[in-house]
């Protein structure tokens, strides 16, 4: 009996080697408004707090719409001087489409050189549908701390899909 394996992992290995090197391609941006701190106090992975999000908005091309109130931002002060990020909140489309944002992060010290801004890894749940393309592909994050007229306090998330 003949196998086909070897073929199949030379096929494989070189489509890999043909492969183009990452793009990115803007989808969307948010601005999410948040309460201030609650904090949560040490734990043995370090300091922990809570930032609740209180709502936003978020647009891009053939998307837009609001964040929903009631997500959360948990945080990790790591003996690095690092903060782990891992927020999960809601988008609502202005068609009505619910979309659930798990997105993480690190930020730690600015180092020489490095434009500002929090890296982050977004994944979206979606239903099915028109919005269905963020649920299968890739995407990152740009985040940068802000302040809003009146003094509070919000983030600014630019994400991008990698192609």
């Amino acid at each position: 009996m003949k196998s086909y394996v070897p073929g199949a992992l030379a096929l494989l290995v070189a489509g890999q080697a043909q492969a183009a090197e990452p793009q990115l391609e803007f989808a969307f941006e948010e601005v999410v408004t948040l309460a201030g701190n609650v904090p949560v106090g040490t734990t043995a992975l370090g300091g922990r707090n809570i930032v609740p999000i209180t709502g936003g908005t978020f647009s891009g091309p053939g998307i837009s719409g609001k964040v929903m109130p009631g997500g959360w931002d948990w945080q990790l002060r790591r003996a690095d001087g690092c903060l782990q990020i891992k927020a999960d909140y809601m988008l609502q489309t202005d068609d009505g489409t619910i979309i659930n944002v798990l997105n993480q992060g690190v930020s730690c010290p600015p180092e020489p050189g490095r434009a500002p801004g929090v890296r982050t890894f977004p994944v979206f749940e979606v239903p099915m549908g028109k919005y269905g393309w963020l649920a299968k592909e890739a995407f990152v994050g740009i985040l940068v701390p802000e302040t809003q007229p009146g003094g509070g306090r919000s983030v600014r998330i630019r994400f991008y899909r990698v192609k």
